[in-house]
């Protein structure tokens, strides 16, 4: 068989040419060309078959048999609640995050407690590094508490960033689970191009699944991010994998997210919580109220709203600060929340609930460094926006959920039961939320919601739930009745 030689090939024509070029010479796009391995084989290698390979046959989906998925738990519960029970042997499993988040202890614990469960099965674990030595490793791993555990013997550091020597090595010695740090560091000797361009991270990463699928050995692969916070590498990568787990949360803050936003093997909606404590990442006892800061009394514009991870309820608290602009274009600056959404509230409060802030420089931030995208934020942020405005605190032990609209109606949520529960069960006694299952009118009957009311299940014991319809109806109910707010700068009463 001829040696495969390397070619940059046009990933908008798929052309090959020698030598990289800025433009395709073929269909004129730029920046295409990708340095890609080429073989090329005869005729009759391409049509012969490998011996004692089946041809596939189409059959009915009811008599497709079910394989069974043994899981490997990593001993990090949190870990294993995201991977949807713990590590499938076979899989490929991408770990992204910011530098300096924790990816690296993360799997080096991850590692370490593999290597607890199959150390007395003669099992061991690879930790391929080609970021750090092994005595950086060395000391991590003494930093962590683990030299004293299964994880001093049962955990083999390599320091090499050739995958086709990281894979001989695996093949050779048969590890329960292969650590790959990082797949930007990871070379392919055929191939030209520096670590880390498109085609070393395509090239390595299809190795790495060949090892994976074709041995049976869990491999999981640390991945840098960009400055947009994407996964950095081809979006190939993402597409080759079986999990894709993102690790989040503000550098120098203790508390850390891990989501899965792929996964073959389990559901993409739970989340695992996590903190960065001396002795490396450990589970938070209660992860609903880990996110609530403390006050020495009541704040304006603070407001707790229960969102929803998965299926777990969540607790934050929304902070907003509302102050006079005081050059041109008045500021709108977010943290954990979506821009643009802000900026639709904003002009939702002042056309349609009497809260001006057009004139204001307005600032929303949700503590604790976790990002919220959903839309039962929407009431939480403009009450919190209220608040602050009129420099008058929400009541203690009040909590609000709910999607705005444009105008001015409340929507309700998914979940709404479950945030409920959670918020009485840490002593909330208040909540605000939209009035029906489905939202005033969302059935295009006048009275819809409040027929959907009616079958609405009892709140939970010690929490009065305040119904409302309208973005102005919530405000009031949280802040009293007053004159709308003027855009004038003056502080409301």
């Amino acid at each position: 068989m001829a040696r495969p030689q390397s070619r940059y090939v046009c990933q908008s024509c798929g052309d090959a040419f020698l030598r990289w070029e800025g433009q395709c010479r073929s269909c004129s796009a730029w920046n295409s060309l990708v340095e890609t391995l080429v073989q090329e084989r005869p005729v009759s290698a391409r049509a012969a078959r490998r011996p004692g390979v089946t041809p596939a046959t189409p059959q009915a989906l009811r008599a497709v048999a079910q394989e069974e998925l043994p899981r490997l738990p990593v001993g990090i519960g949190e870990l294993d609640r995201v991977l949807g029970g713990g590590l499938v042997p076979g899989s490929l499993i991408l770990v992204g995050g910011e530098p300096g988040i924790g990816k690296s202890t993360l799997l080096l614990q991850a590692a370490a407690g593999v290597a607890a469960r199959v150390a007395g099965q003669g099992g061991h674990v690879l930790y391929a590094t080609g970021e750090e030595s092994a005595a950086q490793v060395h000391l991590r791993a003494a930093r962590l508490g683990l030299l004293d555990g299964p994880a001093a013997y049962a955990v083999q550091v390599l320091a090499e960033s050739e995958v086709s020597r990281i894979a001989e090595i695996a093949r050779a010695s048969r590890p329960d689970l292969l650590v790959v740090d990082s797949i930007q560091t990871a070379t392919v000797d055929e191939l030209d191009g520096p670590a880390g361009s498109v085609g070393q991270v395509r090239e390595s990463a299809l190795r790495l699944m060949e090892l994976a699928k074709g041995d049976g050995i869990a491999v999981v692969l640390v991945g840098h991010v960009t400055k947009d916070g994407s996964l950095a590498g081809p979006k190939t990568l993402e597409h080759l994998v079986d999990a894709v787990l993102n690790l989040e949360g503000e550098r120098y803050g203790a508390l850390r997210i891990l989501r899965a936003t792929k996964n073959r093997f389990g559901s993409t909606e739970e989340v695992g919580v996590l903190e960065m404590r001396e002795h490396g990442l450990a589970e938070v006892e209660d992860p609903a109220r880990a996110f609530l800061v403390e006050h020495a009394g009541p704040a304006a514009g603070s407001v707790v709203a229960p969102t929803l991870e998965g299926s777990r309820p969540l607790l934050v608290e929304v902070q907003a600060l509302v102050s006079p602009a005081t050059y041109g274009t008045p500021l709108r600056r977010t943290t954990g929340v979506d821009a643009a959404r802000l900026t639709l509230l904003v002009a939702v409060l002042g056309r349609r609930a009497g809260v001006g802030l057009s004139a204001h420089d307005v600032y929303v931030n949700v503590a604790g460094g976790l990002s919220v995208d959903e839309p039962a934020l929407d009431l939480p942020i403009a009450l919190a926006l209220a608040s602050s405005l009129r420099d008058r605190a929400i009541a203690p032990g009040t909590v609000a959920i709910g999607e705005v609209g444009l105008l001015g109606e409340l929507r309700t949520v998914a979940g709404r039961e479950r945030r409920l529960r959670e918020a009485a069960r840490l002593g909330f006694s208040r909540a605000i939320v939209p009035a029906g299952a489905g939202g005033p009118g969302s059935d295009g009957v006048g009275d819809g919601g409040a027929r959907a009311s009616r079958t609405e299940a009892r709140p939970p014991d010690g929490l009065e739930v305040v119904e409302v319809r309208t973005l102005r109806d919530a405000v009031e109910a949280a802040l009293g009745r007053g004159q709308p707010v003027e855009t004038t700068g003056s502080r409301h009463p």
